[in-house]
């Protein structure tokens, strides 16, 4: 029974993944989809903790999870920005679904690369689905149709989204080995300042718009990726 258990955990992932996708293709709902990538995303989590804590990790397992990733982390982001941007754009939106494709190309080349053990090389998909997810869901609270370079630049982001996928551009982990500012200053540095990007957004949104606060997973990433870069031109 206690092999089935992570198992059980990545397919919630994938079901979350799949009710992301239903909900913005079928409902429009783009803060509801937004929230089961959340939710996929915690079920990640959960999986990896559950087979380690039971020693239970399997071939079998790590190809599910990457499955599973593809559709919560790779699908359901793309399916999210080409219903935001189709209406302004038609049919050049389906370079969305690119994102798709490329999520799962990086999947794949993590679970062979053996140099991403404590590091990712490429963005990880969970961020780019949080980033895209986010923006959308945030963007869809506002009055209706924005101008048209707006879908035009989120059209050519996800090319950018594409190729850091499939990068060699080392992007730092929240694995902690341990707790002491030498080993983990980055890690610290990033999360203080997520804190603060959420409170504000938080704050922001109580007082003008929600959408600001949607917009907080965003501002996260793209504190994650500039913060990466920063670390490594530091050689940190």
């Amino acid at each position: 029974m206690k092999r089935n258990i992570p198992n059980a955990l990545t397919c919630c992932n994938l079901l979350c993944g799949a009710l992301s996708v239903i909900c913005v293709v079928y409902d429009g709902n783009f803060a509801v989809a937004f929230a089961l990538i959340l939710m996929g995303a915690v079920f990640d989590f959960l999986d990896g903790f559950m087979a380690r804590l039971l020693g239970v990790s399997s071939p079998i397992g790590k190809e599910l999870d990457s499955l599973a990733d593809d559709i919560t982390f790779g699908l359901a982001p793309a399916a999210m920005l080409f219903m935001y941007i189709f209406e302004p754009l038609g049919y050049w939106a389906l370079v969305a679904l690119l994102m798709a494709a490329f999520s799962a190309l990086r999947l794949a080349k993590f679970n062979l690369d053996e140099r991403q053990t404590t590091s990712f090389i490429g963005l990880a998909t969970p961020a780019n689905a949080i980033f895209w997810g986010s923006l959308t869901a945030a963007l869809s609270l506002f009055a209706q149709p924005l101008p048209l370079w707006v879908p035009a630049t989120m059209a050519v982001l996800s090319l950018l989204s594409c190729y850091l996928l499939v990068s060699e551009i080392p992007f730092f982990s929240l694995k902690f080995k341990n707790m002491s500012w030498q080993d983990n200053s980055v890690r610290f540095v990033f999360l203080c300042g997520a804190l603060l990007i959420i409170i504000a957004a938080v704050i922001v949104g109580a007082i003008v718009s929600w959408a600001y606060a949607l917009a907080a997973g965003a501002a996260v990433i793209v504190w994650y990726v500039a913060l990466s870069l920063f670390s490594q031109r530091r050689g940190e």
